[in-house]
């Protein structure tokens, strides 16, 4: 419908509703869509819990049986390239869809909302967040997070507390030969250590740390922003041209026979075969507008109670990090650690924003 040229919006240029049947494979993919969010949901749930970990284990016991040795190590290979070493990878393939959205929002949509005379504001917003989010992405990337160095060492030393449990001190990194401050932590990945770690981003290929942990959370939420205004106004485009067009006063036959009025399932059927690549636009951004939401609140939920991904991730075992070899009794509390860096809510959104030592390299420059 969008080879030849832009279509009429009105209700003549639509065909009649009667002769459509249902889709029941959009039922069907909209069911999967559904499936895979909660499992995606069950997974950060439940990835503390030593028995989804179980599963896991035991799930790739079963596929070792299934999938031939030379494959298991192909495939191993290319996890551990993608996931454990410094690779643009995902910083190209975050582009290459970051392009493609974009370009079918300006190719298709841009235009037809022009035709029904949208808001220039309202369509030039997303360029807006996308430009901002370039930028934050960007130093996201290149910003030092932090990394310990022996110049730097008893600068960091002094910035935290130790809580003798989860960062007891006088340890000192094996690999980097360096003490280790109070909430930092050796990356594999980057093969340093790294002051406040929250965690290794592969979207950005770097660390996430002390120094760009503001800059990571201000492109998450633009990046987040950017998705939500174009599911936004895609979805308000499609709106409109339904009421527009009266396709919800119409009727069809369906395959009994019977005539059924306009529902809102036929309607996005309907919609998917008039408009295929906008309407499976709208469900990507709709689906990440969901995934980004969920993920940003939970960065904010660290940064307001000052904690970082790594530290949230072992909390529930740092309490016997300094006597691993004593069981921990069934009744035992969890309260022996104790988060001693919240200092209020805006005290952590400052240390944040506003890292105290972020200057130090350049002022030894």
């Amino acid at each position: 419908m969008f080879g030849g040229g832009t279509p009429e919006l009105s209700a003549e240029s639509y065909p009649d509703k009667r002769n459509i049947p249902r889709m029941d494979f959009l039922v069907l993919f909209l069911l999967y869509l559904a499936l895979v969010l909660l499992g995606f949901v069950m997974i950060c749930i439940g990835s503390k819990t030593h028995y989804l970990q179980g599963l896991i284990s035991r799930g790739a016991q079963v596929f070792s049986y299934i999938i031939p040795e030379c494959l298991q190590r192909a495939m191993l290979s290319v996890l551990h390239y993608l996931f454990h070493t410094r690779n643009y990878t995902f910083v190209v393939l975050h582009l290459i869809l970051q392009g493609m959205v974009y370009t079918e929002y300006t190719w298709e949509i841009f235009g037809l909302c022009q035709q029904l005379e949208f808001s220039l504001y309202y369509l030039f917003l997303p360029y807006l967040l996308l430009i901002v989010n370039l930028l934050f992405f960007t130093l996201s990337c290149v910003t030092n997070p932090g990394t310990i160095t022996k110049a730097n060492e008893l600068l960091f030393l002094q910035v935290y507390e130790f809580d003798g449990v989860m960062f007891p001190k006088n340890v000192r990194c094996p690999t980097c030969d360096l003490r280790k401050p109070a909430r930092s932590k050796h990356c594999g990945v980057c093969n340093r250590c790294v002051h406040r770690f929250d965690h290794h981003c592969v979207w950005v290929n770097n660390c996430i740390g002390a120094w760009n942990t503001r800059y990571f959370l201000s492109y998450l939420f633009t990046l987040t922003a950017s998705a939500a205004t174009m599911a936004v106004v895609s979805t308000v485009f499609l709106v409109r041209l339904v009421v527009m067009s009266d396709v919800y006063l119409q009727t069809y036959v369906d395959d009994l026979g019977h005539l059924q009025v306009v529902d809102t399932v036929f309607l996005v059927q309907y919609l998917f075969l008039t408009f295929p690549r906008i309407v499976f636009l709208v469900g990507f951004v709709v689906v990440l507008s969901f995934l980004l939401g969920g993920y940003l609140c939970f960065c904010l939920y660290l940064a307001a109670t000052n904690q970082t991904t790594n530290e949230w991730y072992k909390g529930d075992r740092a309490w016997c990090q300094h006597c691993p070899h004593v069981a921990r009794p069934p009744a035992a509390e969890p309260q022996a650690y104790r988060n001693i860096h919240s200092h209020g809510l805006w005290s952590n959104l400052r240390e944040i924003f506003l890292p105290a030592t972020a200057c130090y390299e350049r002022k030894e420059k």
